[in-house]
């Protein structure tokens, strides 16, 4: 089954677009769980089956895991292993923002993709088509390509001017023109600049966006709602973090993280 196969049956199913990022600073992680064993992974299990009926993918960071060493790719790897074993039906994305040339790529896609059977990664457009081609082959996966970063400095170069069109408006046409061949790109859009989400949207109109930045980082859900959704109310994985899965420090952690999923999905559905 492809990535978008995936994406579209359990969008359905929860009717949700959200997606619970599990960005699992070992520093915020609750003090009871972080002094045991496997914290980060036994974190993840709970916040997972507090919040599966709810999402349409879980994505992780690898930062928050590579930091750790061995410790954290292990966590990593048992995330994964859990998603795939207990809630199958659920999308895994790896937040990676790979780039390097081809036969790098080839490492980093077998991590991703063999290793830890991830259904999607994220990549850097800046080394062009030509590095990519380790990522693209795989039909079944998605490539998320950035394209406007949530971050505040993303217009440093994004914005800068291309014949007179900022950088990810071309970086958006190129994927959509040229990149997506075997029919699995998406664009990873952030959620502090609608304005820049809609014109994406109207540039790729069925392509899948990864939207990350609402809430901490200041995107408003219904504006990214509206200026990200397709034609048909869908195709948008709009991902929060850190507003959900430490809504608590205590013991109570898993139900108040179901609490701000289920916040969070009602309010997007009640734009789309």
């Amino acid at each position: 089954m492809t990535f978008k196969q995936k994406l579209y049956n359990i969008v359905k199913k929860n009717n949700s677009l959200l997606c619970v990022g599990l960005d699992s600073d070992i520093e915020k992680i609750p003090e009871h769980i972080r002094n045991g064993e496997h914290p980060q992974s036994t974190f993840n299990k709970e916040i997972i089956d507090a919040t599966a009926d709810l999402v349409c993918a879980y994505k992780s960071n690898t930062a928050f895991y590579e930091a750790r060493g061995k410790a954290g790719i292990e966590a990593l790897k048992m995330t994964c292993d859990y998603i795939r074993e207990k809630h199958p039906e659920i999308p895994i994305i790896l937040d990676a923002k790979r780039a390097d040339i081809g036969n790098t790529n080839e490492g980093y896609a077998k991590f991703a993709f063999d290793y830890l059977n991830a259904d999607a990664i994220t990549l850097h457009p800046y080394l062009g088509i030509e590095t990519l081609g380790a990522f693209l082959r795989r039909k079944d996966k998605q490539i998320f390509i950035l394209c406007k970063t949530s971050n505040p400095g993303a217009g440093e170069l994004q914005d800068l001017k291309v014949d007179g069109k900022p950088l990810y408006q071309i970086v958006a046409e190129n994927v959509v023109k040229n990149w997506n061949y075997n029919g699995n790109c998406g664009l990873v859009i952030g959620a502090p600049y609608p304005s820049e989400v809609n014109i994406v949207r109207r540039i790729a109109p069925s392509l899948p966006f990864l939207i990350p930045g609402i809430g901490i980082q200041g995107g408003e859900v219904e504006k990214t709602v509206k200026a990200g959704v397709d034609a048909n109310g869908s195709n948008a994985i709009i991902n929060s973090s850190r507003g959900v899965i430490f809504a608590s420090s205590s013991e109570d952690f898993a139900e108040k993280a179901r609490g701000e999923a289920m916040k969070l999905q009602k309010e997007i559905n009640k734009f789309r």
